[in-house]
């Protein structure tokens, strides 16, 4: 299963929204930090505010916002709204339209359904609070922050030995 751009993008845009839920996120720095364009990422942003999972405000202490929660806010639920147009095979998403000569007698649709009820269900088992991933700063960013005074554990390797 493959999801669209428009999903990963949205997906990614959320995990960094949930590292801080109350901080309001600028287009422009969320364009920036996805490399991605910041008209590409509006209709992301519409997409998401008009289903309420996401707020905007304009002016000073303005930006994008979660609407919920992130612990609340299930993956599998996201990654169905996301891809609500987009059906995994073509006869999904509009039936009427795709030609397919074998509607009425395929046997691989119901078991598609099923295939694609299962992966969302795994998905709901975790929240946008599981996946939260902050900001990077970008290199404007950078020489205006101050040094980080939490350092991560640097990884361990572990030998298995023969």
């Amino acid at each position: 299963m493959r999801l669209s751009n428009f999903t990963d993008y949205g997906l990614r845009m959320l995990m960094l929204l949930a590292a801080d839920p109350e901080r309001g996120t600028s287009s422009a720095e969320l364009a920036s930090t996805l490399a991605l364009s910041r008209n590409h990422l509006a209709k992301i942003i519409q997409h998401l505010s008009q289903a309420g999972m996401v707020e905007t405000k304009r002016g000073g202490n303005g930006g994008l916002r979660l609407a919920k929660p992130p612990q609340q806010v299930r993956l599998g639920a996201l990654v169905a709204l996301l891809e609500q147009d987009r059906g995994l095979v073509a006869c999904f998403a509009d039936p009427s339209a795709n030609g397919c000569t074998l509607s009425g007698q395929c046997r691989l649709k119901a078991r598609l359904r099923a295939g694609e009820a299962a992966f969302l269900a795994e998905l709901d088992r975790s929240t946008l609070a599981d996946i939260a991933l902050p900001l990077q700063p970008t290199a404007s960013d950078a020489s205006q922050a101050l040094p980080s005074t939490h350092a991560l554990p640097s990884a361990q390797v572990e030998s298995a030995g023969p």
